[in-house]
């Protein structure tokens, strides 16, 4: 009986150390949204959302595109900054002060290039 009280606690904090290990944290992005009617064909957000939303570690996507930001909710154990602002590059947009690829910017909607 005593060995089964001690499984019992051991497997409850093994698992209280898995939840302390997701620190779950949240950065805001500035990035590059240039068209003027996001609100209506949506493909600008769109496309971000489903980039990060792909990524391992991140929990939440929001985009305010009248301030031009990403905020993005994310477990600090499984994923880094620089890789969240990677995946809004290959999204086709800047992230902060890293520059989307020419080649990712290409492949943007017409709408969603600057001009």
């Amino acid at each position: 009986m005593n060995g089964l009280k001690y499984l019992a606690l051991l497997a409850a904090m093994i698992n209280g150390f898995g939840l302390m290990a997701q620190t779950k944290e949240t950065i805001s992005i500035k990035t590059n949204i240039y068209c003027d009617h996001c609100k209506q064909c949506e493909s600008c957000g769109l496309r971000i959302y489903k980039n990060l939303m792909d990524v391992q570690g991140i929990r939440k996507v929001k985009i305010d595109d009248s301030t031009a930001t990403i905020e993005v909710t994310y477990n600090a154990s499984k994923i880094e900054p620089k890789a969240i602002r990677d995946a809004i590059n290959t999204a086709g947009f800047d992230a902060d002060d890293q520059m989307a690829p020419a080649e990712a910017v290409a492949r943007l909607d017409g709408c969603c290039k600057k001009e």
